[in-house]
């Protein structure tokens, strides 16, 4: 039993036609909660036995454009509301016309040492000013009060990711409560159902509030508005935005006055709400009605199954099995608080996995913006970080797991974001750099721009358009989608790489082709002089993903055929790039030089990009780079790196990357037991969505990996996950995974073959190959290698 004092009341009135409605509503904190109710059946789900108490703890639901957190209060349900669109902004341009003139004076100060002088420079002649607070803003509540007992018992709060369904049961008195919420994704409604199990039981008030710029009003005796404009009347004004709310009562009474909108005695109740802004629609009010009219007329059965149907389309595509202990009878909390005493749960990790992918599901849709630093869900007027795109990690953070999990279409909304960078992106370079092709910085937001802006050791880094590249190549090698790579990568990665053809510039020292004047993302160095900078030529992270850009169009002239100009300039200047150092320590140099580092355990790991995600460094193919990269991870370690959400995701990506298991396993626990919140978000802090996506890849890349040429099955597997079995994981070349293990050990694999390519295996040992019961012809170039060919749409299995 778990008991509150009483600490206040509120009462709600309203009179219409001579009906007079009186709601008294306790607070969450006057009610007792008793008994315990039943674990729900659904492993796949998250679940409490309390309310939650702050937005930490609610639960999030989205169709990838709308979204809500539900906090399951027993007298008043609160669900923050977010539209992806529901942005300020936007700003005027940025760049800083002619500011190539200073290029050639600031490296030339960099080259000869004098790395403070060159970048004053650089923050006088290059950046832009960073203008906060603006950004992404929450559409506000939709608040339903209940009359209730003092006592409740059997209180459950669940949201089921395979139906992505939130819900809510308890009982009060002799009867059950039911709430279900979700958002679908087919006609972009919100969607609340109430029931009891005894008849007239349902009496609630009902509301819509915003923290500013909102009038809400009634519109007919079921139905309410809420309308404003973003920042209206300040320089970051904003979007206009709409919301509709209607009710459809089975029995009872309903109606609406200036207090918002009441039903009394009813059976049971669905609500729907939309919204919409002048971001997509330049009539937010017509579209959110429209929609309303769609969905009101169906049966809420068929809705809710339709809805489930579409959500499980990609959600059941994958399956996760890694054992599980009796702590799954516990509920969530309690689970995630025992791991952080010291205990282990398989079964949350594959918990924690499967939530990965389903937030990348409810907030990244086709026709969508993509998921931004808290996804979709955001309670702030000012945001942390303006709840933006960051593109010098984070955002690319957020899509890995979007391949390797078998959720393409959830990486649509990347692209268009990468699309539409272009314009902005073209006149950067023309007038900030005088350079052809399209850059970008480290962030961006809804409107695309792409100056460099703020203080240089962020802001002054040209290469966040070429990392997002790297999805549009990813894209390609694990679908094997020409039409995709000839009309859509291809014309994006040459204008990348036309910008660095022009761009780079010939170190004095080394004959070398280097980057810069630039950061190594937000970090610092200390000069020999002992002065902290941030700016130096040819750091580590810009010569790698360079490198990849250059490779990757090149790889796509090959197969798309085409050998030009362009081709063969790309081909020389990669002959000519610095590549990675090691240092006289034996570590991976992150700059050019060997700098004492002000922040040793730094939570940028940026100069390993060629281990993660790039694929330049690798075990078997560049071991002595390998061990330089596990050098720096384990420097970076011992100095508190890693402290961060994201950046203990990326660890775990790192060392699985080095099939160091145990260690990759480890740092699944550390992501759990310090950066893991009660509701499961990914906790920076303030929570940040896109350690949740890194720790869903990385637990990913433990099983599987194929960025080396070939497909290696179980490479970083722990003793902890001795026996297990996954489904629907997503190889480069094509290919679709199921596998079985036992004792540690391989027991069988299945591989889909989705365009008919050489296959190219890697485990513990030789596997014998058959398809539809016949033995396929494979060969084995060394023990733990199998290759055989493969026919598009044959199943293959291995033993």
């Amino acid at each position: 039993m778990h008991g509150w004092k009483i600490i206040s009341l509120f009462l709600f009135c309203s009179v219409l036609n001579g009906a007079f409605l009186c709601v008294t509503v306790a607070s969450d904190d006057a009610i007792t909660l008793a008994g315990q109710s039943e674990p729900p059946q659904e492993e796949m789900t998250l679940w409490y036995r309390r309310p939650a108490q702050d937005w930490l703890e609610a639960l999030p639901i989205g169709n990838g454009r709308l979204g809500g957190m539900v906090f399951g209060g027993i007298p008043e349900e609160r669900i923050q509301l977010n539209e992806d669109t529901l942005w300020s902004g936007p700003i005027a341009n940025r760049d800083r016309v002619g500011a190539y003139k200073h290029l050639a004076e600031a490296r030339r100060l960099i080259f000869e040492g004098k790395y403070k002088e060159g970048q004053d420079l650089m923050q006088k002649e290059f950046l832009g000013p960073r203008i906060a607070p603006m950004g992404y803003q929450t559409l506000g509540d939709l608040t339903l009060r209940f009359p209730t007992g003092k006592e409740i018992t059997n209180y459950l709060r669940e949201l089921n990711l395979d139906t992505a369904i939130a819900r809510v049961r308890y009982r009060d008195g002799d009867a059950v409560f039911t709430r279900e919420v979700f958002s679908r994704p087919i006609d972009q409604a919100l969607v609340v159902r109430l029931t009891c199990d005894q008849p007239a039981r349902l009496t609630l008030d009902v509301n819509l509030s915003r923290p500013e710029n909102a009038v809400i009003s009634p519109m007919g005796p079921d139905r309410l508005a809420m309308s404003g404009r973003v920042d209206k009347g300040k320089p970051t004004e904003g979007v206009q935005f709409e919301a509709r709310l209607q009710a459809k009562v089975n029995g009872g009474k309903v109606f609406t006055d200036e207090s918002g909108l009441h039903i009394e005695k009813a059976n049971s109740v669905t609500l729907f709400l939309t919204a919409a802004t002048s971001y997509r629609e330049k009539n937010p009010a017509r579209v959110c009605e429209n929609q309303l009219a769609h969905v009101i007329k169906r049966p809420f059965e068929a809705i809710r199954d339709e809805h489930i149907r579409e959500h499980q389309k990609l959600f059941r595509r994958v399956a996760l099995n890694l054992g599980k202990t009796e702590a799954i009878h516990l509920p969530t909390d309690q689970r995630l608080e025992a791991v952080k005493n010291g205990s282990e749960d398989p079964q949350l990790i594959a918990l924690y996995f499967q939530y990965g992918r389903y937030l990348l599901i409810s907030c990244s849709r086709p026709g969508c913006l993509p998921s931004n630093l808290q996804g979709l869900w955001n309670h702030h007027i000012e945001a942390p970080w303006n709840s933006d795109y960051h593109i010098n990690i984070n955002i690319q953070m957020n899509y890995w797991p979007a391949e390797l999990c078998n959720l393409s279409e959830c990486h649509e909304p990347f692209f268009d974001l990468i699309d539409n960078l272009l314009t902005h992106g073209r006149k950067t370079a023309r007038d900030v750099y005088g350079c052809r092709g399209f850059v970008a910085h480290h962030t961006t937001d809804a409107w695309f721009w792409t100056s460099p802006i703020g203080q240089v050791g962020y802001g002054m880094w040209t290469l966040g358009a070429a990392w997002c590249c790297q999805h549009l190549w990813e894209h390609y090698q694990f679908t094997g989608d020409c039409d995709f790579l000839k009309n859509r990568a291809y014309p994006i990665m040459k204008e990348a790489a036309e910008f660095f053809l022009d761009f780079l510039c010939e170190d004095p020292k080394t004959g070398k082709l280097v980057s810069g004047p630039s950061t190594s993302p937000e970090n610092s160095f200390r000069t020999k002089d002992g002065q902290v900078a941030n700016l130096t030529m040819g750091c580590a992270i810009d010569q790698e993903i360079i490198w990849d850009l250059f490779t990757f169009c090149i790889q796509a002239a090959e197969i798309l055929g085409m050998n030009d100009e362009f081709d063969k300039q790309v081909r020389t200047a990669r002959e000519r790039l610095a590549r990675p150092m090691i240092g006289s320590d034996g570590r991976l140099m992150e700059w050019s030089e060997e700098f004492e580092e002000p922040e040793p355990g730094h939570r940028h790991v940026s100069h390993l990009y060629a281990l993660h995600p790039g694929n330049q460094i690798t075990l078997r193919q560049t071991p002595e780079l390998a061990a330089a990269a596990r050098k720096s991870l384990e420097y970076r370690l011992a100095h508190g790196g890693g402290h961060t959400g994201w950046s203990r995701a990326w660890m775990i990506n790192f060392w699985a990357r080095l099939e160091e298991a145990e260690t990759a396993y480890d740092n699944v626990l550390a992501l759990l037991r310090k950066s893991t919140l009660t509701n499961l978000f990914d906790n920076h802090p303030p929570f940040q969505i896109d350690g949740n996506y890194g720790g869903c890849a990385g637990i990913a890349e433990m099983l599987l990996q194929s960025h080396a040429g070939e497909i290696h099955l179980l490479p970083a597997l722990p003793r902890a996950w001795a026996n297990g079995r996954l489904k629907g994981l997503r190889a480069r070349g094509g290919f679709e995974v199921d596998m079985e293990w036992k004792d540690g050990i391989l027991a069988k694999a299945v591989i889909h073959s989705l365009v008919g390519k050489e296959c190219r295996i890697r485990a513990i040992s030789q596997l014998s190959v058959t398809s539809n019961g016949e033995v396929v012809h494979s060969e084995c170039p060394e023990d733990s290698v199998t290759i055989f060919p493969t026919n598009a749409g044959s199943i293959y299995n291995l033993q």
